[in-house]
């Protein structure tokens, strides 16, 4: 197999994956500016529907626009919590955003005039969102690798952001994306952790020829090679340890990303 790669590159890639968290707690320093620039071209290498590229990314740096994001945030996360009926209180002492402390946001959105894009959108037009993931995935393991943690957050109205960003009509935000260093990762999902929500077993989730037809061969975790020192041996090791969500909500909205949407 020529095209394969080496055992280290292998097992880089797999640790990555495996080690990507939705993160919520960073330090407080900038990201440099070949870093970002690193990062912004693994989101602009993803595979796209028709290779149509919907994704745009404007990164926010102002420090007045940074605090209208959390403000637009802060108000849908008390709405999602009152949505969530008896989970709300424990809700409302999650850590769903960390926009005031993180080095970098990105907003990702998707662009105007995709109604023009058919091939592969015909029956399915939800494929430039699917799109707009791959790319932003692409920024979440590049991060990783770096060693440097990435945060989802999903909690706000679209209209109100468009606005405040001045997106053109038929543009719609998908993301906003907190980057930044840390202190650490987290060794398991962060709301894993703090008994959210479980992963599912790869047999619940698989099936064979039809839905529903639980698979008679659910694979065993696979082995990946191994290297002595692969690529990511300048990062941080994981710990045993996680921030503890604030019990008081007010200091949960002060220190304040949302469940990990992968």
């Amino acid at each position: 197999m020529t095209n394969k790669f080496s055992d280290a590159e292998i097992a880089a890639v797999y640790k990555t994956i495996e080690q990507r968290r939705d993160v919520r707690h960073f330090l407080p320093q900038p990201l440099p500016e070949d870093l970002m620039a690193r990062l912004l071209h693994a989101a602009h290498n993803a595979p796209s529907v028709g290779f149509m590229q919907p994704w745009r990314f404007i990164r926010v740096s102002e420090p007045g626009l940074r605090a209208a994001l959390h403000r637009i945030v802060e108000a849908e996360r008390v709405k999602t919590a009152q949505a969530l009926d008896e989970r709300e209180d424990e809700f409302m002492r999650l850590k769903v955003e960390g926009i005031r402390e993180c080095g970098e946001i990105l907003v990702v959105a998707l662009m105007e005039g995709r109604e023009s894009h058919i091939f592969g959108r015909r029956t399915l037009p939800e494929m430039d969102l699917a799109s707009v993931a791959c790319a932003i995935q692409n920024i979440w393991l590049a991060a990783r690798a770096e060693g440097i943690g990435m945060g989802w957050v999903s909690l706000f109205d679209p209209q109100q952001l468009g606005e405040l960003l001045a997106m053109p009509a038929g543009a719609k935000p998908v993301a906003i994306l907190c980057l930044g260093q840390v202190d650490a990762f987290y060794p398991k999902p962060m709301l894993e952790l703090q008994g959210w929500a479980q992963r599912q077993p790869l047999e619940t989730v698989m099936y064979d020829n039809a839905w529903g037809e639980v698979s008679a061969a659910v694979p065993d975790v696979p082995s990946v090679p191994t290297a002595a020192a692969g690529p990511m041996a300048h990062t941080r090791p994981m710990v045993a340890t996680h921030p503890t969500a604030p019990a008081d909500p007010n200091t949960a909205a002060r220190t304040g990303s949302e469940p990990d949407p992968v």
